[in-house]
């Protein structure tokens, strides 16, 4: 199960990394449909259709995609200059809930994003642009991404509860935020945060 839910977290983040490229080549597409269109004239004017219609589409996939991935790697800002000073139990009780809510928050926003695709669905919901997409397709990448959040937070929120100790650890300089389990508490570490 464990290696189940990295390769989740994993592959979300591998989308939502695709998504940023996509939007990268996207951008320097039409850039450079532009920078012909100054050079050489009118004649050589061209628009992608609706390009920034889709890059908004990849951008909001991407940033939900992320979410879980960012998460487990210990990367998402958090206030340590109270709880890294904390005893370990005070440090184990603000982390538990500070993911039961997280948990409760994104159980919540995906519960009701699954009802805005099954809207969007019924009543053939299309983005206004000159390519009109089905506003399902990016709600869907965007609902999913925060249901992958909710597990994240219940997988933490688990591990924490057997653990009897905080399990996400920050991020240092060479990126060492990990989903393993914290043994010591960021004050003992050596008061980072």
């Amino acid at each position: 199960m464990r290696r189940l839910l990295d390769r989740l977290y994993l592959t979300a983040g591998w989308l939502a990394a695709a998504a940023i490229v996509a939007i990268c080549l996207i951008v320097t597409a039409q850039v450079t449909l532009n920078l012909l269109a100054r050079l050489f004239g009118p004649d050589w004017s061209f628009t992608i259709p609706s390009y920034a219609d889709f890059a908004g589409f990849l951008l909001a996939g991407a940033t939900f995609l992320a979410l879980a991935h960012t998460l487990v790697e210990g990367g998402h800002i958090r206030v340590n200059l109270v709880v890294g000073r904390l005893p370990r139990p005070l440090a184990w009780a603000a982390e538990l809930l500070a993911l039961a809510l997280g948990l409760a928050f994104s159980t919540f926003a995906s519960w009701h994003l699954v009802g805005l695709v099954a809207e969007s669905w019924r009543y053939g919901d299309r983005s206004p642009g000159i390519i009109a997409v089905p506003l399902w397709i990016p709600q869907t990448v965007v609902t999913l991404g925060l249901v992958i959040l909710a597990i994240a937070f219940a997988d933490l929120l688990v591990q924490a509860l057997l653990r009897r100790a905080p399990v996400i650890r920050d991020q240092d300089e060479t990126g060492g935020g990990s989903i393993e389990m914290a043994e010591t508490s960021p004050a003992e570490r050596g008061g980072r945060g």
